[in-house]
């Protein structure tokens, strides 16, 4: 018998149902862009270098860094937060992006909220209290509070410059403590620590991963580390909670970010691979050796993240007097 033009366009109707979903683009087709808002030879940099080889591997295509420094971080988080929200420009947006810059800059080029789509967390890393062992005798940070306090003349504490966290944690320290303390802005480790070495600088409250060497080599004595638990390089060194200072949990963190308006399954399968890296222990060892801990979260981990910590970082600021133009 045959079918009746109803029967025929009932068919019809029903055929779209029965069709295979339309299949997205295979996400990366092409190199990718990576640009890092820091110098070559830093420690997001480095990290982004680990993560992108580790991309590279598994997604088949390269991933290309481009270096753009400047601004302290602004140039280059301008420039993904203003590249073509395609999944072909990403890059590693630090703690400054995310939650401290609105509080230090008068003008940002970009609004951290609405112009980046966050991928995952990326790395973590605590700043470390040091002292250099030839000139502080202080053993504990009690012991470095009385010191400080007794000292005349007061004290000095380097940083990588101004509104770094280093510059931040010191300046939140001085004041919880009563210390009388003096910043002196460095350009980075690299000349803090001869400082230091020489008796010009009292102490630092610096990124960790700079100063793991001298500290196994007996020129440094770590007081505390400012992360919430015991760090695996220095497993020794107790938090600045066991030191006795509450509400002191202050780490650098970054977070991998495409510009807003990525389409979500690229979002999703960057997200995938970067849960996967982080959950490698030859990739965890790798980035132990530099001090830092491979972290993952969710896209919406990290604005919520930043969020919790916003108003620590405002009240930071504000003690330091920091105001970058």
């Amino acid at each position: 018998m045959k079918p009746t033009r109803r029967a025929l366009l009932g068919a019809s109707a029903l055929a779209p149902l029965a069709l295979p979903a339309i299949a997205q683009p295979q996400w990366p087709e092409r190199p990718v862009r990576v640009i890092v808002p820091w110098p070559p030879g830093g420690s997001t940099d480095v990290l982004c270098r680990i993560l992108c080889e580790q991309m590279q591997a598994r997604l088949g295509q390269s991933f290309v860094v481009e270096n753009r420094p400047g601004a302290g971080g602004n140039i280059g988080a301008d420039a993904v937060a203003k590249s073509t929200p395609d999944g072909y420009t990403m890059g590693p947006m630090t703690l400054t992006v995310w939650a401290i810059g609105q509080y230090l800059y008068e003008r940002l080029p970009y609004n951290p909220d609405r112009d980046f789509q966050p991928i995952s967390m990326h790395w973590e890393l605590p700043n470390v209290f040091v002292v250099p062992a030839q000139y502080v005798p202080s053993r504990n940070v009690r012991e470095f509070v009385e010191w400080a306090k007794a000292r005349r003349q007061g004290v000095a504490y380097g940083s990588p410059g101004v509104g770094t966290t280093p510059h931040l944690s010191g300046a939140l320290f001085a004041a919880r403590q009563g210390v009388d303390a003096q910043h002196v802005p460095f350009r980075g480790a690299a000349q803090t620590i001869p400082a230091m070495l020489a008796g010009d600088v009292n102490f630092a409250i610096d990124n960790l991963a700079s100063y793991v060497p001298v500290i196994q080599e007996g020129r440094m004595r770590a007081l505390a580390v400012t992360s919430a638990e015991r760090h695996p390089a220095l497993p020794d060194v107790p938090t600045m909670r066991e030191a006795g200072l509450e509400d002191f949990v202050v780490t650098s963190w970054c977070a991998m970010s495409f510009a807003a308006g990525v389409p979500r399954p690229i979002v999703d399968r960057a997200n995938a691979t970067m849960k996967a890296i982080a959950e490698d222990q030859a990739v965890k060892e790798r980035f132990l050796r530099t001090g830092a801990q491979a972290v993952w979260s969710s896209p919406e981990g990290v604005l919520e993240r930043a969020r919790r910590e916003r108003p620590l970082w405002q009240e930071m600021v504000r003690i330091s007097g920091a105001r970058l133009e």
